[in-house]
């Protein structure tokens, strides 16, 4: 969780000074749709590689789905915490 958190800093950092060459800064520069666009292609990379055996290229996109889903928090002025926040709470109640 940790890890998330940093990297969530460093996305936050990246919106804030738009750094050239950066491609956190190219998905910022292109919108919330584009963001929202790259978080539903990731998902369905994941899922169409959750049916293969090939573990890898499922934790990748794994991996890329979450970072994509960082940089949309970011866009929306959220963060990790938020959704951490959320589960736990209906953890409780479950």
């Amino acid at each position: 969780m940790e890890f998330l958190k940093e990297l969530q800093d460093l996305i936050d950092t990246r919106k804030a000074e738009m750094p050239e060459g950066s491609y956190t800064t190219k998905l910022f520069t292109k919108g919330i749709n584009k963001i929202a666009q790259k978080v539903g292609e990731e998902a369905v990379e994941l899922v169409i590689e959750a049916k293969d055996d090939n573990d890898e290229l499922f934790v990748n996109e794994a991996a890329d789905l979450m970072y994509h889903l960082l940089v949309l928090l970011s866009a929306k002025n959220m963060r990790i915490e938020d959704v951490v926040k959320i589960l736990e709470d209906r953890h409780r109640k479950a």
